[in-house]
């Protein structure tokens, strides 16, 4: 039954997908009610202005992936809650442009919101930065949960993409609620089949992801 359902959606956004690589599709066709902050098309990232190959607001990823988003969904819209997408598939031009502003060291712009106690030539080496994403195949998602009466999102003890031990999914010296709610988002994600990253408390990879070796730069637009 879920296979035919694959080819059915597949079939539907035979139109659309003909602007991106086969697989892949914009989750706003899957689901529409998931929420959505495309950081790197902003201002509001650790560089402090638009990522190269970010050309529109919207969010790919697999099919695959994108199925298993709107599974969670649905479990999580019945508590009064939504997940909320900070980014998906990210285009290998855009890690390009991280690996290449990391190498400017005077360019410090965010540091203050981002990385206050991480000295910039050490990105590499703490593993914040590298030439190589998981984003790049298609099914890795960095995410919160937000309270659909308030729109607010819960509380994680720290922002997304804060390069520092506070970010690590069980980093003890938050409050409880803090704990809470970042176990409620690692519980939910794993029990529907993706897996944690250690050191971020939002970042999530699709078991079985369908693009294991392949590292693919079409632009988001």
């Amino acid at each position: 039954m879920k296979k035919l359902l694959i080819l059915l959606l597949l079939y539907s956004y035979s139109l659309t997908a003909q602007k991106l690589a086969k697989g892949f599709v914009y989750l706003n066709d899957v689901d529409k009610s998931i929420q959505s902050e495309l950081r790197y098309f902003s201002n509001n990232n650790f560089i402090g202005k638009p990522i190269d190959g970010y050309h529109k607001n919207c969010i790919i990823i697999t099919l695959k992936a994108a199925l298993q988003l709107k599974e969670i969904q649905q479990q999580l819209v019945k508590q009064g809650l939504s997940l909320k997408i900070y980014d998906a598939y990210r285009p290998q031009e855009a890690v390009n442009h991280f690996v290449k502003w990391a190498r400017i060291l005077d360019d410090t712009l965010m540091k203050k919101e981002y990385y206050p106690d991480v000295p910039k030539s050490k990105l590499f080496s703490l593993g914040f930065i590298a030439s190589k994403s998981g984003h790049t195949r298609g099914s890795t998602v960095d995410l919160t949960i937000i309270d659909t009466k308030t729109g607010k999102e819960l509380d994680m003890g720290s922002p997304y993409d804060f390069f520092g031990k506070e970010s690590h999914p069980f980093y003890k010296n938050i409050a409880k609620e803090q704990q809470k709610n970042r176990l409620l988002l690692r519980n939910i994600m794993i029990k529907n089949g993706f897996t944690p990253y250690n050191n971020e408390w939002w970042h999530f990879t699709l078991k079985n992801e369908p693009f294991p070796k392949t590292y693919f730069n079409f632009p988001i637009e």
